[in-house]
């Protein structure tokens, strides 16, 4: 073996148009593991979405320059890897094997002919998931380099673990005990008593733009909310009727495409809902760059379909089914969550019923789907009315009085309702 080795860089990507930097959130690999070229090697948050940063070359992680948590402008180096000297080789400058005068720890030295003991090493996403689900990890069976703890390790070792019981009894059973005033804290600062007790976290990158984006929206928006109730009757027999022979071509018809397909429509014929404020003057787009909320586990995430008035039923379906699956295994790219001009948000698949959504600036509105829920009606007959049992859900829409007004949202809403129950969705 050469005793000399060539280093090759690892920089932060350009990630995005618009984005300049990135967050390092966890390395894959420890200095002295073997990489392959292209393996993701490090994950990467930016203030829209999280990314898997790939190894450009087979050797040897050589040197980690910037740790978890450090934020390093696109372009600069974040790591070294030799590749020209395999496992025991160096190169100036890097922490992978001993340096004279420096006496490294032996596991480092150690690690690079793949002997070292990793499994005390844990990521800090693994660590803050550990501590969410109160898991000891000195139980959890690490499969890394070196016995090291990855995420779908501690993972896996939450599916095998069976429902345990709370570990304190339910409020109906607690003995009564009469509360004692507390004390209110010193300074008048707002913080809890000490004294409660309770652990802190600091938020995540991704919650950190989530607070700030939604607080910021809330300060400059005059927001408002419209619901309407929608009778989905005539989508539930429509999406009977279309769902096998969709799903024959891979593709998930939800009610969701219908709501997104029969907005569409509707912000074509209302633009003032499809439309930004720039200081004094409104801004009205000529595409519907539309916003899919998508729910993960660690926050929210809005990939954009662009030009969704191009797509057809079936195309809408199958969009959002691509970008709410690439969401979920971070594979996004910045570029694909900005750029909306309208949003819809779904927390109806979890079944809730009512909400007011934030508005997703710079756009003027958002509109909710809440879950479809039968209910007793009034229906309306030739000769009388009657009570029937319909498929019924709200779709709430919050949106930005600084462009609009009540009737203009309200002819909105009325629109997407009549295309919904009227079956004109295609």
């Amino acid at each position: 073996m050469s005793s000399s080795a060539t280093s090759v860089s690892v920089a932060m990507p350009q990630m995005g148009i618009s984005v300049s930097e990135g967050t390092i959130l966890e390395w894959r690999k420890a200095v002295g593991d073997e990489v392959v070229a292209d393996e993701p090697i490090a994950d990467v948050t930016t203030d829209k979405v999280d990314v898997e940063i790939p190894c450009p070359a087979s050797g040897v992680l050589a040197k980690i320059v910037a740790e978890p948590g450090d934020t390093v402008p696109v372009g600069e180096v974040i790591a070294e890897i030799d590749v020209g000297g395999g496992s025991d080789s160096t190169s100036e400058g890097s922490t992978a094997g001993p340096v004279a005068g420096e006496g490294p720890p032996a596991e480092v030295a150690a690690a690079s002919n793949g002997e070292a003991d990793r499994s005390g090493f844990v990521s800090p996403v693994v660590r803050r998931m550990a501590a969410e689900h109160g898991v000891d990890l000195s139980q959890v069976e690490g499969h890394g380099v070196g016995g090291r703890i990855r995420k779908k390790d501690l993972l896996a070792h939450l599916e095998s673990k069976p429902a345990e019981k709370p570990s304190r009894p339910l409020h109906t059973e607690s003995p009564y005990v009469p509360e004692q005033p507390a004390a209110a804290p010193a300074g008048g600062d707002g913080q809890a008593p000490a004294e409660l007790g309770g652990r802190r976290e600091e938020m995540t990158p991704m919650r950190k733009a989530i607070a700030e984006h939604m607080f910021r929206s809330r300060q400059t928006a005059a927001h408002c909310t419209t619901i309407v109730e929608v009778d989905f009757t005539a989508v539930a027999a429509r999406r009977a009727e279309l769902k096998e022979g969709y799903s024959r071509r891979g593709v998930s018809l939800t009610f969701l495409a219908f709501v997104a397909r029969a907005v569409v429509e509707s912000l074509e014929e209302h633009p003032i809902l499809n439309a930004s404020v720039d200081g004094d003057e409104i801004v009205f787009h000529d595409d519907v760059n539309l916003g899919i909320a998508v729910a993960l586990d660690q926050g929210l995430i809005v990939p954009v379909i662009p030009r969704a008035q191009r797509l057809s039923l079936e195309g809408m379906a199958a969009a959002i089914g691509d970008v709410a699956m690439r969401a979920r295994e971070r594979k996004l790219t910045p570029d694909e969550v900005q750029g909306g001009t309208f949003t819809i948000t779904n927390p109806g698949q979890f079944g809730a019923v009512l909400a007011t959504p934030i508005i997703n600036q710079p756009q003027v509105a958002i509109l909710d789907l809440e879950a479809i829920v039968k209910r007793p009606v009034v229906v309306e007959g030739e000769g009388q009315d009657a009570i029937g049992i319909r498929p019924m859900a709200y779709l709430p829409l919050s949106w930005d009085h600084r462009a609009l007004d009540g009737a203009e949202a309200a002819r909105f809403l009325g629109s997407v309702k009549d295309k919904l129950e009227s079956g004109a969705v295609r």
